[in-house]
């Protein structure tokens, strides 16, 4: 199983803010869908502010190139994304195109069982 930590902005405005989480809330099912057909198993989002951090677990098959194809072939996604769009921003260092950026693993510490 490989974890992934991504991170991204929100409009740093209250209403927006609101309207993002209360999206999630209600993720529409074929977004549901789409994201366990890419072989995602766990999809968290938690957020502070209006910074966004999204863990991914997913089976070793997972790759995101994968998934970014699923992604565009796919209308009713490309139509979620329009709409999500409207509330976030893009990190300052995210490359062209990215909206979600994965984070560097920085440190672990595993308790000995």
């Amino acid at each position: 199983m490989a974890r992934y930590a991504l991170a991204l902005d929100l409009k740093d405005d209250p209403q927006a803010i609101a309207a993002y989480e209360e999206s999630h809330r209600k993720v529409w099912p074929e977004i549901q869908k789409s994201i366990i057909d890419a072989g995602i198993d766990l999809m968290q989002i938690f957020r502070t502010g209006n910074r966004l951090f999204m863990i991914i677990e997913a089976g070793e098959t997972f790759n995101f190139d994968r998934k970014a194809e699923m992604d565009a072939a796919n209308p009713k996604v490309q139509e979620w994304e329009r709409l999500m769009d409207g509330f976030q921003q893009r990190l300052p260092w995210a490359k062209s195109g990215e909206k979600w950026v994965v984070m560097d693993k920085i440190f672990e510490l595993r308790a000995e069982d």
